[in-house]
C-alpha cells in the first residue's frame, strides 16, 4: 500500500507540474505560431499550425515600421528607470531597515500601502503632474512615472534584503572604523546582492510591459514604447493579427530571456526572506 501510495503521489505531483507548465507555455506558442502565419489563416483556425513558416510580419515590423525606434524607447526607459529607483530605494530601504527614527513604521506603511491602490486612480494628478511639468510626450515622464510605480515593492523586497544580513557585521565595521556610507557601500551591498537583483529584475520587465502610461503620457510615434506597438495594426474595419502577434513575440522574448538567466539569484532572495520572516 506504502508502494501504491507513494507512486500515486508521484503522478500527482508530475501531473500538477505538467499542468502548469503547459498552461505558462501554451499562450506563448501559440502567439509565436500565430505571429508566423496570414490572417486567413489565423482567423480560419487560430489553433491550427501554421502551413509555412511565413516571416512577412517580422519583416514588416523591421523594414518599414522602424521597430528598432520602439525597442529602443523601451529599452531606455526600462533601464533609466530601474537604474534610478534602485539607487534611491535601495538607500531609503537600508536605512529602514537597520535604524531606528521616529515615525520609521508610519513611513513604511505607507510606501507598502501603495500596493493596494490601483494604477488608474492616480492616472488624473499623474496626467496633471505631467502636463503641468511640460513632460507631456516625453521618453523623461515615463521614466519618472516608472520609477514611482516601483516604490512598494523595491522597497518591501529591499528592507527584508538588507534584514537578512547580520547585523553584527555591520557592528565589528563600525568598531574597526568604518563609517555609514563604507558599511553600507562595502558591506551590506553586497551581502543584500539577492535582494537588490530580484529588485531590480522585478522593476525592469514590469516596466518594461508597461502598457497604460506609456499610451498615456506619450502622442508621437518618436516616444512610443514596444507594448503600444501592440495596438497601432488597427484600423476601424480591419486588424492585422499576424503584425500584432509578431509585436507580442518580440516584446515578450527579452523578458522571459532575462528571467532565464536571473532566475537562480530571484529564488535564492525569496528563499532568504522567506527564512528570515
Amino acid at each position: 500500500m506504502k508502494l501504491v501510495s507513494a507512486i500515486l503521489s508521484k503522478i500527482g505531483v508530475y501531473a500538477v507540474i505538467i499542468f502548469v507548465i503547459a498552461v505558462s507555455v501554451f499562450p506563448v506558442l501559440w502567439v509565436f505560431f500565430s505571429s508566423i502565419k496570414t490572417n486567413f489563416e489565423i482567423l480560419s483556425g487560430p489553433f491550427v499550425l501554421p502551413s509555412s513558416f511565413n516571416l512577412a510580419a517580422y519583416e514588416y515590423l523591421f523594414y518599414r515600421f522602424n521597430f528598432l525606434r520602439f525597442f529602443n524607447n523601451s529599452l531606455f526607459v526600462s533601464v533609466a528607470s530601474t537604474v534610478i529607483a534602485l539607487v534611491i530605494y535601495t538607500m531609503a530601504a537600508y536605512v529602514i531597515a537597520r535604524f531606528n527614527f521616529y515615525g520609521k513604521y508610519i513611513f513604511y506603511g505607507l510606501f507598502t500601502m501603495t500596493l493596494l491602490v490601483p494604477h488608474h486612480a492616480r492616472t488624473q494628478p499623474i496626467f496633471s503632474l505631467i502636463f503641468r511639468l511640460g513632460l507631456y510626450d516625453t521618453l523623461t515622464a515615463l521614466v519618472l512615472v516608472y520609477v514611482s510605480i516601483g516604490m512598494a515593492v523595491s522597497i518591501f523586497i529591499l528592507k527584508n534584503a538588507f534584514m537578512s544580513v547580520p547585523v553584527e557585521i555591520s557592528e565589528s565595521a563600525t568598531v574597526d572604523g568604518a563609517g555609514f556610507f563604507r558599511v553600507f557601500w562595502s558591506i551590506n551591498l553586497p551581502l543584500a546582492r539577492n535582494g537588490i537583483v530580484t529588485a531590480g529584475i522585478l522593476m525592469f520587465l514590469a516596466n518594461w510591459n508597461e502598457f497604460f502610461y506609456a499610451l498615456l503620457l506619450t502622442a508621437s510615434p518618436l516616444n512610443r514604447t514596444l507594448p503600444v506597438l501592440t495596438t497601432l495594426f488597427t484600423t476601424q474595419f480591419s486588424y492585422d493579427y499576424a503584425k500584432t502577434f509578431a509585436a507580442l513575440t518580440l516584446l515578450i522574448v527579452p523578458g522571459i530571456l532575462i528571467y532565464a538567466f536571473a532566475q537562480e539569484q530571484v529564488q535564492n532572495s525569496i528563499a532568504s526572506g522567506a527564512v528570515k520572516g
